[in-house]
């Protein structure tokens, strides 16, 4: 390389750093290199780890570990000296080294902290390698181990590391703690896999080539990981995409998820619709900002996907039984086809292809276990609607939709504790999922306001084989058994029952859902404007959580139930429906004496969706994973409340 070209390829990075520099003091961003001295005090070290020498991507270093050669590189380590200097005849002889056939082969020396390498010597090489758009540089690294806390980004860091004895590469560092067995799980591999030099190696290309799609999208402007990304992507695309496909189609793919991604900023990822748009008028005219977001369809073909047969599932019949209201009510504007049997995720795929194909524009899926499915449609077909039956699903092109039973729990519980005799009451809850402790809170507090000493006795379906005839021989005479999943049921021992001696039910309260009234509003709110309204601008996705006051949860009573009860049943659905009574608006205490409202306090609706404790009248506990019947795991990991914490596997939707 002639001395001339060596100065060329100076006066390039010059006025690169120079650029850079100027750019950064116009944001009122600081220009320098970053000073790990000046980051780090005694107290944040927890200790030092010679990793040895390593590959480090070049996008990772981002300072000194000392002050001496701050002023001689912008941020982006570009030079900022003038060329007749000392430091610029150096950095040039290092160019011809560079180019020469012997190379740059002496690794840098630095320290890494927090997943960012500081550089002690070296920095001119770093310079240099950069300024010819290297991806890394060898290295001798000793990692600053952050004093341990809850913080988020130190639980992150402390599983990278730990990670890295897995891996060996920085490029698997996430901000999220548990994001690494996420990784695993979705490149096909066990929790403790070893990577393979050709596992790295495919990875660390695959990452390459994600990581220039992300930053053309915008992703270096965004707090994140890149790793955090490419989980998000790999929710829905397979790892090998990535490898084989063209960049332009990993572009578009990346697009696809884009609002997922930015979800992640969101400290809140889902807005809740609490009531449908319009609900007090039920009106189909749009409002004016129906009007203003654009035309409304005058017809929609809707698709239902289910994971059973309506015979085999009360579930899917209750859910198919809307479907039915719904035609019913709108037969000269709605079209609907049902999917059944889609068991497995290349079943549930191929349906959801095959509705969208035949013109579907709304599809529902009844079930959280076909949120995959529905995933994979959003990101190829962004104009389709796509609804999942579930609840913090936090997947912008997926909406999700459930009731409020528990305001029908609550009435339940009062009438419970009016007709109790021995303060003595069972209930039979199903799973630890999101929704299922409320439901048991408000049932309780119900009982504690007809019977101050009533107490509710706790057994799991979940858990128990039969826990209802376990609370029989126990001597409980009224038992809150499993939610009537349809009006037409209230003969068979569903809700609140009386029990006989016997071991019979007989039914005496019965919250239940009302999935038509839910369907041919929701519907409604699609016609009127009400989807575009409710369009999250910051990313959120949309969780409609509708209950009394939209008439898609009510209660039915039994002949026998006196006829004073009776009234006050029907005063307080009233109530709760014009919303003029909440359940959980009174001075609450928890088992453990916590005081968790002084009755001023409104719980919102996701701390109301996220309970994960029990009231003081509750006798009884939350179960763990490990102590949960087989049948009962899949939805708690899809939907439990301690879902975030529970190691993915490979055969379930990675959340």
């Amino acid at each position: 390389m002639s001395r001339a070209e060596t100065i060329t390829q100076y006066n390039k990075a010059l006025r690169q750093g120079r650029k850079s520099c100027n750019e950064r003091i116009l944001r009122g961003e600081y220009p320098y290199l970053q000073v790990l001295d000046e980051i780090l005090d005694g107290s944040m070290a927890a200790g030092h780890v010679d990793v040895g020498v390593i590959e480090i991507p070049m996008e990772e270093i981002v300072g000194t570990k000392t002050e001496g050669r701050r002023s001689a590189f912008a941020a982006d380590f570009m030079p900022l000296l003038p060329a007749n200097t000392e430091f610029a005849m150096k950095w040039m002889a290092l160019c011809e080294a560079h180019l020469s056939e012997e190379g740059i082969r002496d690794p840098i020396h630095c320290y890494e902290y927090m997943g960012r390498f500081y550089v002690l010597e070296g920095n001119k090489r770093v310079s240099v390698l950069r300024s010819y758009g290297a991806a890394s540089i060898s290295g001798s690294v000793i990692r600053v181990l952050p004093v341990w806390s809850e913080d988020p980004c130190v639980r992150a860091y402390y599983e990278f590391s730990e990670s890295y004895a897995l891996t060996g590469l920085y490029q698997t560092r996430f901000t999220r703690p548990g994001s690494f067995l996420k990784l695993q799980t979705a490149l096909g591999y066990d929790p403790d896999h070893v990577w393979t030099e050709d596992e790295r190696r495919l990875f660390a290309s695959g990452f390459a080539r994600f990581r220039e799609a992300y930053r053309k999208q915008g992703g270096e402007r965004l707090p994140l990981a890149v790793a955090d990304a490419l989980l998000v992507w790999l929710k829905v695309y397979p790892f090998e995409r990535l490898l084989d496909d063209p960049l332009a189609e990993i572009h578009k793919s990346v697009a696809t998820v884009w609002p997922d991604i930015r979800g992640l900023l969101q400290p809140e990822p889902i807005a809740v619709s609490t009531e449908p748009e319009d609900a007090a008028n039920d009106k189909e005219e749009p409002g004016l900002l129906g009007r203003l977001l654009g035309a409304r369809p005058s017809k929609l073909n809707i698709a239902f996907l289910n994971e059973y047969l309506p015979g085999e599932s009360d579930w899917i019949r209750a859910h198919d039984l809307g479907r039915e209201y719904l035609e019913a009510m709108m037969e000269d504007r709605v079209k609907t086809r049902a999917f059944y049997g889609l068991r497995t995720p290349e079943a549930a795929d191929e349906a959801m292809e095959t509705a969208i194909q035949e013109g579907a524009q709304v599809v529902f899926a009844t079930t959280p276990s076909l949120i995959g499915a529905c995933r994979k449609a959003a990101a190829k077909h962004p104009d389709v609607r796509i609804l999942n039956c579930s609840v913090s699903m936090p997947y912008a092109g997926v909406r999700t939709y459930y009731s409020r039973l528990y305001e029908g729990k609550f009435i339940a519980g009062v009438i419970a504790g009016a007709l109790s005799q021995s303060d003595r009451i069972g209930y039979v809850a199903s799973s630890p999922i999101f929704g299922v402790p409320a439901g048991i809170n408000a049932f309780a507090l119900g009982a504690q306001m007809t019977n101050p000493r009533a107490r509710i006795e706790l057994h799991w379906s979940g858990v128990e084989q039969d826990p209802t005839q376990v609370m029989v021989q126990e001597g409980l005479r009224l038992i809150c058994n499993r939610d009537l999943p349809t009006p037409d049921r209230m003969c068979e021992p569903w809700g609140l029952c009386a029990a006989a001696p016997d071991g019979s039910l007989r039914p005496m309260a019965a919250p239940y859902w009302h999935w038509g009234n839910f369907y041919v509003k929701l519907v409604k709110s699609i016609f009127n404007g009400g989807w575009n309204a409710l369009k999250s601008q910051d990313g959120r996705a949309v969780n409609y959580w509708w209950g009394m006051y939209s008439h898609v949860v009510g209660i039915l009573l039994a002949d026998e139930v006196p006829a004073g009860i009776r009234q006050l049943a029907g005063l307080l659905q009233h109530d709760i429906e014009n919303g003029s009574l909440r359940p959980f608006h009174r001075v609450i205490r928890s088992q453990d004496g916590v005081l968790r409202t002084d009755g001023g306090h409104w719980f919102s609706p996701e701390e109301v969706l996220h309970m994960d404790w029990l009231c003081e009248n509750v006798d009884g506990s939350i179960p763990k994973f490990e102590e949960l019947l087989p049948f009962a795991r899949p939805i708690v990991r899809l939907q439990g409340i301690d879902r975030d914490h529970l190691p993915p596997e490979k055969e379930a939707t990675i959340l």
